[in-house]
């Protein structure tokens, strides 16, 4: 007798489900998870960190770092960049850049404070800080405005790579906070609205200095 319809569906079920199912391959732990090229990093960073709400700003060397950062400064108003790291007050102070170097009155006038960061995570965006500076902890923090001089050597890949940049360079000694701040500091915990700063600076602005640029530049 001839199989019907549903008898011929059920038997090529069942050839169907004797043979054994493809398997995926075996991931590669080892691979990168982004991909990407050494001197694409810095534009992947780029795009992921402004479209997480973060400002960007290039700089082809130091002196355009002084340019945009004055301008920057002059646009926002920001009589008060409270800046606590050695290397970075020396910097600003040959460019002729104004800061407030000590922490005189700070929390009352904080409009916003310079930092440098131990690493910038392509993959997210996000800037990777830690409490291992003289900024510690509260400069990244408080003010309303947190800016950050990075380089583009400081650009990796993943999370994991940032982390173990800071290993690498703290050793066993590692700093007490190591934080990624993706973004302003936002919420939305309270009728859904959007409210900006509400854990931290309202504003976070990267001025990433290509420090292979500047090292190539003629003396």
């Amino acid at each position: 007798m001839a199989e019907s319809s549903r008898d011929l569906t059920l038997r090529r079920i069942r050839e169907a489900l004797q043979q054994p199912a493809p398997q995926p391959a075996a991931p590669d732990f080892a691979a990168p998870l982004f991909p990407a090229p050494a001197d694409e990093l810095a534009v992947a960073f780029a795009e992921s960190f402004v479209r997480s709400g973060g400002v960007f700003y290039y700089c082809t060397s130091e002196e355009h770092f002084f340019d945009q950062l004055f301008t920057y400064k002059k646009e926002k108003g920001l009589d008060n960049l409270f800046v606590w790291e050695p290397e970075l007050k020396k910097l600003l102070h040959t460019g002729g850049i104004g800061f407030v170097g000590d922490e005189t009155d700070w929390i009352a006038k904080a409009d916003a404070g310079l930092t440098t960061c131990e690493a910038l995570v392509a993959r997210t965006g996000s800037v990777l800080v830690s409490a291992g500076t003289a900024s510690g902890r509260r400069l990244s923090i408080y003010p309303d405005q947190h800016l950050v001089l990075a380089r583009t050597s400081q650009v990796v890949a993943d999370i994991g790579d940032g982390l173990r940049t800071v290993q690498q360079r703290h050793g066993d000694k590692l700093p007490s906070m190591i934080s990624l701040t993706t973004g302003p500091s936002r919420t939305a915990d309270i009728e859904k609205t959007l409210v900006l700063g509400a854990h931290g600076p309202r504003s976070i602005v990267l001025f990433l200095l290509d420090d292979e640029a500047a090292s190539q530049a003629p003396a």
